[in-house]
């Protein structure tokens, strides 16, 4: 061997340099004999006392946009004072705290695990003490709070205050001496920018645990999901994907070390047809309409079924359940009187009272009813021995000056003649009794009687009569709609006999276009059906409708406006609990422009006076901000 026969031959630096590989040898020996059989122990009991905890982080939520681009709901960051544990135990208080109890005789008593928690908690509570002094606000930590944060996720970041103000944050990152076991946490907070402002729409979220994943978290960041509304039925693609990470903890449950295993995903953003604008103007109409209202009003896209606005009062402010709802605001929320969370615009069924006589006057017309014949009229209708009241005075009535009087004796007297069936399938012609599909899981389908429902009655002995269909004829009785179905109902006579199907959201789509969460689209004017009525009855309708807005005698003439030609019909229905009348609720339906209708407006208001008095108006508000849209489009334009 080479380096052998250089050594037999005594040269030095050979000699050197085996030497020095030789003891390098020998001391990577020991070191591997050190750490593999004398300290083996050691790290085994190390590894054993040591795990890995999966934590869910939460994605950013996607934002909710009108059909304009204006913002109705997004995220935002939140920054939180947050309690680290492990900090307070590596800084040696919770022992310097457990000595001096024990030398306390109030604490001898105590086991040596309850007077650990105690001082645990003490040095907790004089640490958010000292928090308090620094950000001037009083602050007090919860002890079951802290001792269950301590037992089940001591290795995650305790929230002392959320979502705290700039002036805070800068008193906080501005002192010169900041206690041991405080930091800074960074989350997302959802915001409605527009607070009320379609609330029943938006729906709101609430904290809670999502256990549809297929990890087994250890732990989950608090995380939001929609209850109701957009917020609720886009649940899952508004949150997007969550993100993990692994946290290493010792047998005391402390962050050792973390490694994040998966990025978080943002959420889709979500884009409805609903103008911000006219969303304001309908609810402020609304609650001008009278103190403490209750009501909705829907407008719509007679073109389409674009759902431009979707008002119910009272309403909410989902920004109330961030990061979490006061039990006073749930009170308030929760009223049974008043009912601020439900959504009367689609979830809640009405008497429609005359603006029935639009689908009874059309199945009448249908039936051979000849529109220029006149009927005396004396002011009731006498049916047996029951007489049914009128608004309107007696004298002749023809089809045109019964509609716009809203006379209940010649609505009766033309419905009875048609027969049920006829009504029972005009009604169907226009899908009553059934829902309409919006996706804010707050709707109800209503009740509309059909052969069906007729024969069940046969069965129990209650077969169906005269006064039945009288009831039927004026909007009352075995008949109950939602604002929504109205206004369908009033876009299909406006754009010539065609139902479609109301279009809330127009498509879904990620603000990155690297994201691989699939968008989707919702197209608009879906036919749902088509009247297939005669076209010279259903302009007898239109006519009969613009009269009740511009005829002396029309009792729509309150929502008349200069810039377009409305076309109406009120109404009025009575709520009873027995014999008693319980109240009054209000109705008013409408389109325009009578010469190319483009939209159609329902509006309810619950105790109302009347559907001429107290809802026209409100619609003529919303027709004068639709006219002003369109002026100001023109204007860009040119």
């Amino acid at each position: 061997m080479l380096v052998l026969d250089q050594l037999s031959r005594g040269d030095k630096q050979i000699r050197n340099f085996s030497i020095m590989i030789l003891s390098g040898l020998l001391l990577l020996v020991a070191v591997l004999w050190h750490l593999q059989i004398f300290s083996s122990g050691k790290y085994v009991q190390r590894l054993e006392s040591q795990a890995y905890r999966t934590v869910r982080e939460p994605a950013v939520r996607g934002s909710i946009f009108d059909k304009n681009g204006t913002v109705l709901a997004s995220s935002r960051p939140a920054y939180s004072i947050s309690l680290y544990v492990k900090d307070l135990s590596k800084a040696g208080l919770f022992n310097e705290e457990y000595k001096r109890l024990k030398k306390m005789p109030e604490y001898n008593k105590l086991t040596v695990s309850e007077r650990s928690r105690v001082a645990r908690f003490n040095v907790a509570s004089n640490t958010i003490a000292e928090l308090s002094r620094i950000v001037g606000v009083n602050l007090i930590i919860d002890e079951e709070r802290f001792n269950r944060h301590y037992l089940q996720t001591r290795a995650l970041p305790l929230h002392v205050m959320r979502d705290v103000s700039s002036e805070v944050l800068a008193r906080f990152m501005e002192s010169p001496v900041r206690p041991v076991g405080l930091g800074i946490e960074t989350e997302a907070f959802r915001q409605y920018p527009l607070n009320s402002v379609g609330g029943h729409l938006l729906g709101f979220l609430v904290r809670r645990q999502i256990e549809e994943e297929d990890i087994p978290y250890s732990y989950q960041m608090p995380d939001y999901v929609g209850r109701v509304g957009v917020e609720g039925v886009f649940d899952k693609e508004l949150r997007g994907l969550p993100g993990a990470k692994s946290v290493l903890v010792d047998n005391t449950g402390y962050r050792q070390e973390e490694n994040r295993l998966i990025i978080p995903v943002a959420g889709q953003n979500v884009y409805l047809t609903i103008d911000a604008q006219v969303q304001k103007v309908a609810e402020r109409a609304l609650s001008e309409a009278k103190a403490d209202v209750k009501g909705a009003v829907v407008v719509l896209d007679v073109t389409n079924g674009d759902i431009l606005a979707l008002a119910s009062a009272p309403s909410y402010d989902p920004n109330f359940f961030i990061p979490q709802i006061t039990s006073a605001n749930w009170a308030i929320y929760n009223d049974e009187n008043t009912m601020p969370t439900l959504c009367r615009a689609s979830y809640g069924a009405y008497a429609p009272g005359s603006i029935f006589k639009i689908v009874v006057g059309l199945a009448a017309l249908e039936s051979g009813l000849d529109p220029d014949k006149t009927l005396y009229c004396e002011g009731a209708y006498q049916l047996g021995r029951r007489r049914i009241d009128d608004t309107a005075p007696a004298g002749d009535y023809n089809f045109r000056r019964a509609f716009l009087r809203s006379s209940n004796a010649y609505f009766i007297s033309v419905g009875l003649e048609s027969g049920v069936n006829s009504l029972m399938e005009m009604g169907a012609k226009f899908f009553l009794g059934q829902k309409t599909g919006i996706p804010t899981m707050q709707e109800v389908s209503g009740f509309y009687p059909n052969s069906g429902f007729l024969e069940a009655r046969r069965k129990r002995g209650m077969p169906w009569t005269s006064g039945n269909t009288a009831n039927l004829c004026i909007g009352q009785g075995d008949i109950t709609v939602t604002p929504l179905q109205m206004a369908v109902m009033t876009a299909a006579i406006a754009n010539g006999g065609t139902i479609y199907w109301p279009r809330l959201v127009m498509r879904l789509e990620s603000w990155d276009p690297l994201n691989k969460l699939p968008g989707e689209v919702y197209p608009s004017g879906k036919v749902r059906g088509n009247l297939q009525v005669s076209a010279r009855n259903l302009k007898l309708i239109q006519d009969a409708m613009l009269a009740d807005v511009e005829d002396r005698e029309g009792t729509g003439s309150r929502a008349r406006i200069n810039e377009m030609r409305v076309c109406g019909k009120t109404g009025t229905a009575e709520v009873k609990q027995g014999n008693r009348l319980v109240r009054k609720d209000t109705w008013f339906v409408a389109y325009a422009p009578y010469e190319s209708p483009r939209y159609a407006i329902s509006v309810l208001v619950e105790s109302g006076a009347s559907g001429g008095l107290t809802c026209a108006p409100i619609a003529r508000k919303v027709f004068q901000e639709l006219a002003l849209i369109e002026s100001n489009q023109r204007k860009a334009q040119s």
